[in-house]
């Protein structure tokens, strides 16, 4: 070989091996990249209506989804300010956004969080305050009424009949064929209205109208703890004005935002604080005085008998009503190890959205107080 095919051998060996040592970095850094982000809390932001949807109508010339926009997007500049938060949008601009859809985004992005956000409208000008609702039977007439206006969007999308397999916004008994889906998450989504409600309450001093339950099509086509927050009512001048201001958007996306972050840490910062507390002092020992730690693993409207041949083999099985729901909860144990022991077990029986309960003294409480009990 002559010194000249040797250097121009040795010249692309180095390429080659250059090209390969790029590759392997930039295949690191991608898959670094993913797992941040499979490690982020996600939660996406779902601004009402939007595009040939106006949303609800109103004599002051308020449009709904416009302030719901404006809401939203202030909601996620705030949250965005957490590293370990991913928002996603359903919506971002003025566009239509079919129901189906806004749920289908949420599940791509296998959302932790799915908040939708709107104005609320009524018959006349009286009515005012906020309100928060999660999945469920209509309770009374004045929720269904709420449920069915932001229902009737459906009609606006082409073969809706089609998509939404013959639901009815108009019928009240439609509304319990759409509960079962988020039954499971149903004591989260509860645990985050709340937080959202007491925010506009203790921070804005808005009138508190409560959490609520109905039928809306849009919660039902997630997986993931849900709710949507009726803002205020913009056929109420003072209010209406009030959303409509960038001093009222800004108020109502910081108190939502910081409801958000208050529900995240509730269920996840206090459990990681506690381990690694404890830790410190050697390993630690996880029994509870008077606390009792469950899996649920499921939630239906139909009573099941809790033996293992209807849960994948799984044994010491409880059923518990709440409601017109039943919940069925697997293991029990003191030991805060043993019940993460046990989720992990459900998880791989097919229960991938089960999570861990307490109770104290009979009485359901947060993780979050159960880890701050005094251990033994």
């Amino acid at each position: 070989m002559t010194l000249s095919r040797f250097s121009t051998m040795q010249t692309y060996m180095k390429s080659v091996i250059v090209s390969f040592i790029i590759l392997l970095t930039f295949s690191s850094f991608s898959s670094m990249i993913e797992n941040q982000t499979e490690d982020k809390f996600i939660v996406v932001l779902d601004a009402g209506h939007g595009g040939k949807d106006p949303g609800r109508p109103t004599k002051y010339g308020y449009k709904e989804k416009d302030i719901a926009l404006k809401i939203v997007l202030g909601i996620g500049k705030e949250l965005s300010k957490n590293p370990d938060i991913k928002v996603v949008y359903t919506r971002s601009t003025d566009k239509f956004i079919e129901l189906n859809e806004r749920g289908r985004i949420a599940n791509k992005a296998n959302a932790d969080l799915f908040v939708s956000v709107h104005c609320n409208a009524w018959h006349t000008a009286s009515p005012y305050g906020s309100e928060t609702y999660v999945l469920g039977i209509h309770r009374n007439q004045t929720n269904f009424e709420v449920a069915k206006a932001e229902n009737s969007v459906i009609f606006l999308e082409e073969d809706y009949e089609k998509k939404y397999e013959g639901f009815d916004p108009n019928s009240s008994e439609a509304a319990i064929g759409l509960t079962l889906a988020q039954e499971e998450y149903l004591d989260q989504s509860i645990l985050l209205a709340k937080l959202v409600q007491d925010g506009f309450t203790n921070r804005l001093r808005r009138k508190n109208r409560g959490v609520k339950q109905a039928g809306f099509v849009v919660l039902h086509q997630t997986v993931m703890p849900s709710i949507l927050v009726e803002t205020g009512f913009i056929t109420n001048k003072n209010e209406g004005t009030y959303l409509n201001s960038k001093n009222g958007q800004d108020k109502m996306s910081k108190s939502i935002a910081n409801s958000i972050l208050e529900y995240k840490n509730s269920l996840y910062q206090d459990d990681e604080f506690f381990i690694e507390e404890t830790e410190k002092t050697g390993p630690p020992d996880l029994n509870f005085k008077n606390v009792i730690f469950k899996v649920q693993i499921a939630a239906s409207a139909k009573a099941l008998e809790p033996a293992s041949y209807n849960f994948q083999g799984l044994t010491d099985i409880t059923r518990l009503k709440s409601g017109n729901i039943y919940k069925y909860l697997y293991g029990k144990t003191s030991n805060y190890e043993e019940v993460k022991n046990l989720k992990a077990r459900a998880e791989s029986k097919g229960y991938k959205d089960s999570f861990i309960v307490a109770y104290r003294n009979g009485e359901k409480i947060s993780l979050t107080e159960a880890l701050k009990s005094e251990s033994n």
